[in-house]
């Protein structure tokens, strides 16, 4: 008969956190390698989210504890009712809702500037398989967004998911290049011109 240990056993320190997933980008990328280079795929990191009902402070909080620019607005059952960004919490609209509705600034809600489901762009899965970087880059210029959502259909469950996140910021370092929608390069070949 196999004999057993009972193992030792530990206290939790201070300050303990947990492990969370971190997906590995190659450090350095060009505008023909493949756009799935560039893509925060969420079957490898965690998706950060908000509760609509948070406060802008509590979004900036988690922006920052997270060192991300934009969370997921999510109810009860994680389902996305929208999408918040650094430049929301930034911009005129916390700004417009208070002189509309009165109140304070530190009232001001998430739902209440966050960019709801409805409106929200994506590109599909299989179009990423199929395109590169400067692809990429081009379709952020034209959205005029820093941020591009990724779905992908699910069959089996008969319904779309988001899978991941084609960021401005990321492309930008692993170009090693800043790449900002709102100053984008005219064309391709400004960027390329800068390699």
């Amino acid at each position: 008969m196999a004999s057993y240990r009972a193992l030792p056993v530990t206290l939790i320190e201070t300050d303990v956190t947990y492990q969370k997933p971190r997906q590995k980008f190659r450090e350095r990328v060009t505008l023909d390698d493949p756009a799935l280079e560039v893509m925060t795929d969420f079957t490898q990191v965690t998706a950060i989210s908000i509760n609509p009902c948070a406060t802008l402070e509590q979004a900036r909080e988690r922006m920052v504890s997270s060192g991300v620019h934009m969370l997921f607005v999510t109810n009860q059952y994680h389902e996305v009712m929208g999408l918040l960004t650094s430049n929301d919490l930034r911009g005129p609209k916390p700004m417009q809702v208070v002189a509309e509705n009165g109140g304070r600034m530190e009232e001001v809600m998430v739902r209440e500037i966050m960019t709801p489901r409805f409106k929200l762009e994506a590109i599909d899965l299989e179009e990423i398989r199929h395109a590169r970087v400067g692809d990429l880059v081009e379709s952020l210029k034209r959205m005029g967004r820093q941020h591009a959502l990724v779905v992908e259909n699910l069959p089996d469950a008969g319904k779309q998911i988001i899978r991941g996140v084609i960021s401005a910021t990321q492309i930008g370092k692993q170009l090693g290049r800043e790449i900002q929608s709102s100053h984008m390069a005219g064309n391709i070949a400004e960027l390329a011109s800068h390699a």
